[in-house]
């Protein structure tokens, strides 16, 4: 491993002058037909976004971001978790560096990163706002911080002036039922056309093992909904108050971070009896309970979605927090989760097969992070299917260590032997960055590459008009009719 203090130039190799020779218009378009539909069907639809981590606040303040680093580093662990590969000292990625030092480590490692899907997608990031078509190494790093970071106090810059220049329609970001959505009635009241609409993300409120953690949490819920939490049926009572309360504020989706769905459970005297005795600060038979519990609350919440005509959103199978040190340094969501190894497909089966009997299952869409669930979720959505309602079940795009080109047609190919890929609704972003929107053009090409190299093998007709409207619907007019965002 070369001194990490100055990557580039220790390789010895020096960058090629462009960028233009590998990534340019036709990039990943190996055909005729690729070209023809991504340039005349899929290009310029609009982005519906509708799971991603940016902030509320910053798209209704939008300030100017102050530097590259502030836009294109601050909190993406994707690009953290390839600089401590390099050795990178972490003072530079999480540390007190100055934000030009930080991007300039990150620019040094980038031609490490070939064939990580990182390798492309800072490329077609710096291109598409910036304008950028050069190589990033560690050589050009603080010329292209300037021009960069000269550009970004225009309104075009700004969180809305990006969002805008992407084409997005809607964003739908991720909420905890404790927040007030102060930002999404600004953004809702002001003249800004992109919809931002919050989803409903309680995952810490099935966290009966978190100790005085869930205590806090329980008493902040309590807080939020004016309920007081003293028994099961009154933890109800506030959830369906703050369901509520963010469909008066419109939202219309739900999320879900859980390594598998638990087993359906009832409530029992014993889960009453132990869910009081943890709000009194009585542990020790929350670990026996906590599947019970995490059922019973998470089928409760399902059968509220259900009833206002939600989405629901399952994204399923991380293992997090596996580095306790870093974990206790750098908190949470910094680098440090993995793809688990869970068994997924009885308790799926059984959670969806409860809510459907009681005709409570909404539309659901499903997320799986290890690749090899890829078929068990792309069968599992087929069982679970209503007349009526096109692609009620969905099976979720590539997520996490997912999203990138093998994955991506990995799951493509999986969801088309056992599904229908013409219902599906496509791509999000599921990120805390603005420039992430390069994701969806990255999946726009895939998508159309692979029914092109289909066309060129003779296994699709070359029916250009039919196969452009499959296109089109998978990049934005099946997920514009999946969800109920008016």
């Amino acid at each position: 491993m070369p001194d990490n203090t100055n990557l580039h130039a220790a390789s010895g190799v020096r960058p090629a002058q462009g960028a233009a020779g590998f990534m340019g218009e036709d990039f990943l378009l190996q055909t005729e037909t690729a070209r023809q539909l991504y340039h005349d069907y899929a290009k310029n639809l609009p982005i519906i976004d509708y799971h991603c981590h940016l902030s509320p606040e910053v798209i209704a303040r939008n300030a100017p971001f102050p530097n590259m680093t502030a836009l294109w580093l601050a909190g993406d662990h994707y690009k953290w978790r390839a600089l401590r590969t390099l050795g990178v000292e972490e003072h530079y990625i999480t540390g007190a560096a100055t934000d030009e030092e930080k991007f300039v480590k990150w620019a040094e490692a980038v031609p490490y990163t070939m064939r990580n899907p990182l390798y492309h997608w800072a490329h077609m990031e710096l291109k598409n706002p910036f304008g950028t078509t050069e190589l990033l190494s560690g050589e050009n790093a603080r010329q292209v911080y300037a021009r960069c970071n000269a550009l970004l106090p225009q309104p075009a810059f700004t969180p809305q002036g990006l969002l805008a220049h992407f084409n997005v329609e809607m964003v739908g970001t991720t909420d905890d039922p404790i927040d007030a959505l102060t930002f999404h009635q600004q953004l809702a009241a002001s003249s800004f056309p992109v919809k931002v609409l919050p989803s409903f993300r309680p995952d810490k409120v099935l966290q009966l093992t978190g100790g005085n953690d869930f205590r806090t949490y329980i008493g902040q819920l309590s807080a939020a909904s004016n309920v007081s939490i003293t028994s099961i049926n009154t933890l109800l009572e506030a959830l369906q108050q703050r369901v509520d309360y963010f469909h008066s504020n419109g939202c219309r989706l739900a999320d879900h971070g859980l390594v598998h769905l638990p087993l359906p459970g009832k409530s029992s005297g014993n889960l009453a009896k132990t869910f009081a005795a943890v709000l009194a600060g009585d542990d020790a038979s929350a670990a026996s309970c906590q599947n019970e519990f995490a059922g019973f609350i998470l089928l409760a919440l399902c059968r509220m979605y259900s009833r206002k005509g939600w989405v629901q959103q399952f994204h399923l199978g991380p293992l997090r927090n596996t580095n306790t040190r870093m974990l206790q340094t750098n908190g949470p969501d910094t680098g440090y989760d993995s793809i688990g190894d869970f068994r997924q497909a009885a308790a799926m089966a059984a959670f969806f097969d409860e809510l459907e009997q009681k005709g409570a299952l909404a539309k659901t869409i499903i997320y799986n992070l290890n690749p090899a669930d890829n078929a068990t979720f792309a069968a599992m959505i087929g069982n679970f299917q209503q007349s009526g309602i096109k692609g009620k079940m969905q099976f979720g795009s590539a997520w996490w260590f997912l999203d990138q080109l093998d994955g991506m047609t990995n799951q493509l190919n999986a969801l088309s032997n056992m599904g229908l890929i013409s219902c599906f609704i496509g791509m999000l972003t599921d990120s805390r960055s603005f420039l992430s929107y390069s994701r969806h053009e990255y999946f726009r090409r895939l998508l159309c590459n692979l029914f092109g190299n289909d066309v060129a093998q003779g296994l699709l007709p070359a029916d250009i008009p039919w196969l452009g409207k499959m296109v089109q619907d998978i990049c934005y007019y099946n997920a514009k009719n999946y969800f109920p965002l008016t």
